[in-house]
């Protein structure tokens, strides 16, 4: 039974109830169902809390498990007592932790737009994250980027998600931006982030629904890498 992932549909839903499927040979907790993201993608998994029999298990990451991609596995602390198996359960996200990478996650698909270069890799943080960019040549200037891409943030556009067949972005090769994470295949379709009138790419993460939601962003390094490889760090101001 795979686990339900609630946060691809609603991505503030912040607890949820739940049923423990299993307890894994390391000590990772399976639910039926979770709010609660898995890392991949350059965006670290949730942190937070699941309660069961009136006593919290601290939950440091969320993984995917290693042998069957489609089970959430709950990371707890070092320490927490595990839960039994076939256990209500309540999972509650860290939301601070979690919507600052919504927001920088949004953000930095909005930088994606402002350098049109190939993305060579990325990381999600809290409340700051990077892009490298196969760009052939230096000159990129903090102020006029930060400028740049604080407009589109000040748009205030609507950010939503549709979905496409394998076969149809095999079509469209150009939506992806990504050299070095290619999007998940496999399953016959594959979700797009579209933030309107700004940009559409395959995407897995959570993001804000609006990017006024982003609030204030700013450049705050530009890197050099190798010969055509830049690194911009971007940080909520």
């Amino acid at each position: 039974m795979p686990t339900d992932l609630l946060f691809r549909a609603d991505a503030y839903q912040r607890a949820c109830d739940a049923t423990v499927l299993l307890v894994n040979e390391r000590g990772g907790i399976v639910l039926d169902c979770t709010v609660f993201y898995a890392q991949g993608g350059g965006q670290p998994g949730d942190k937070g809390a699941i309660e069961v029999e009136g006593r919290k298990i601290a939950i440091g990451t969320t993984v995917y498990d290693q042998s069957d991609k489609s089970l959430i596995v709950h990371v707890p602390a070092p320490g927490e007592a595990l839960p039994p198996v076939g256990a209500a359960a309540r999972a509650s996200l860290d939301w601070d932790t979690r919507f600052a990478r919504m927001r920088i996650h949004t953000a930095l698909h909005l930088l994606s737009c402002v350098l049109p270069y190939p993305v060579t890799g990325g990381a999600i943080g809290e409340g700051e994250g990077r892009l490298d960019f196969d760009i052939p040549e230096a000159g990129l200037d903090r102020d006029e980027l930060t400028a740049r891409l604080q407009a589109l943030v000040d748009r205030n556009a609507k950010v939503g998600q549709r979905w496409i067949s394998d076969k149809e972005l095999l079509a469209n090769p150009g939506l992806v931006k990504t050299m070095s994470v290619k999007p998940p295949m496999g399953s016959g379709r594959v979700r797009l982030v579209e933030i309107e009138g700004i940009d559409l790419q395959p995407c897995g993460g959570t993001h804000v629904a609006r990017t006024g939601e982003i609030g204030a962003v700013r450049v705050v390094a530009i890197e050099k890498k190798g010969k055509q490889n830049r690194r911009v760090r971007i940080a909520l101001a």
